[in-house]
Formats: structure tokens, sequence, C-alpha cells
């Protein structure tokens, strides 16, 4: 196993793990009918627009739709450090199943 990467490696590795996460955050919004660029702008709305999620939510519509349960969602969120999103989300998860 190499250990020696480059800055320019572990700077794209990232990139490929946060389209993943961006695609994964995709698929549980339209598995949940909810706006992902709504929500995404309810989290950070001094953001003018998030180019990756639009981009990939143009690719979304031609994938096979993925499953993600509400806890991992939201654990990849925070990974990422994205903890205002996760937030909209469990506001949402909370308007959607009141009680749980």
């Amino acid at each position: 196993m190499n250990f020696n990467l480059t800055s320019e490696q572990i700077i794209q590795k990232y990139s490929e793990d946060e389209q993943i996460m961006i695609r994964l955050y995709i698929h549980w919004c339209k598995s949940h009918q909810l706006d992902p660029v709504q929500l995404y702008s309810r989290a950070y709305p001094e953001q003018l627009e998030n180019l990756a999620l639009k981009e990939l939510l143009n690719e979304a519509d031609e994938e096979q739709q993925i499953t993600v349960d509400n806890e991992t969602m939201i654990e990849v969120l925070q990974m990422f450090g994205n903890d205002d999103l996760a937030f909209v989300l469990v506001e949402e998860l909370n308007r959607l199943f009141p009680g749980k």
C-alpha cells in the first residue's frame, strides 16, 4: 500500500469523494420528494449557487436510483463538514415523520 500521496492526489481523492457525497445527497432528496437545490440554499443562504450540485443534479436523472438511509446521509454530510445541511435534513425528517 502506497502512503506517499502527493498534495495533488489528496485533492483529487477528496474531490472524488465529495462528488459521491453530492450524488448520495441528490438521491436521498429525490427519494423523499425534496428539492436538493432548495434545501442546500436553506442551509447555505449566503452562497450564490453550488455548481457541482447543479452539474451532478443533471446527471442524476440518468443514473440508477440509489437508496440511502437517513442516518447514513446525515453522517456523510457531517463527515464533509456540511453540518448546516445535515441540520436542514433533520428538520425535513421531523416534518416528514413527526414523532419519530
